[in-house]
């Protein structure tokens, strides 16, 4: 969503495929790698990775490095508590998300069973209110600034 408030395009089959894809986000490749060798637990990819981390400093910088390696923590830490807890998504985050999901192919995972899925009427207003949630929150950021 934050592609969408920014008002910028984004290929989201990069988030299934990894780093072989251009997702259009600046230095997503980077990203993506970078996810993919932090993920890998299989190989010994020391030296990739470190490559990968200089080469994220070189094109963004440092703190940046440290946001990305912040978010995939992140994102590990929530899925292992959500799962291990059987946390479902809320009805609304359910409905406003369906396309998402369903383009990412994230019901694909066992998780997914715990949302129950929405039903046509759900899908519909979550393809009218995800504009309409984008626009306010657009809406609240400009006038947030104003404030300022």
């Amino acid at each position: 969503m934050n592609s969408q408030l920014a008002g910028e395009t984004t290929n989201l089959d990069a988030i299934r495929e990894g780093s072989g894809v251009t997702s259009g986000v600046p230095d997503g490749e980077l990203l993506s790698r970078l996810v993919e060798l932090t993920l890998d637990d299989s190989a010994d990819n020391a030296d990739e990775l470190a490559g990968v981390r200089d080469a994220i400093v070189a094109a963004m910088d440092a703190p940046a490095l440290v946001d990305a390696a912040a978010v995939i923590g992140n994102f590990q830490r929530m899925v292992r508590i959500a799962d291990g807890t059987g946390i479902p998504l809320d009805k609304q985050v359910a409905m406003i998300s369906a396309d998402v999901r369903d383009e990412l192919r994230l019901n694909e995972f066992g998780s997914a069973n715990l949302t129950p899925a929405p039903g046509p009427i759900g899908r519909f207003l979550g393809r009218h209110l995800r504009p309409l949630l984008i626009k306010g929150i657009q809406m609240g950021r400009t006038q947030a600034a104003a404030d300022d």
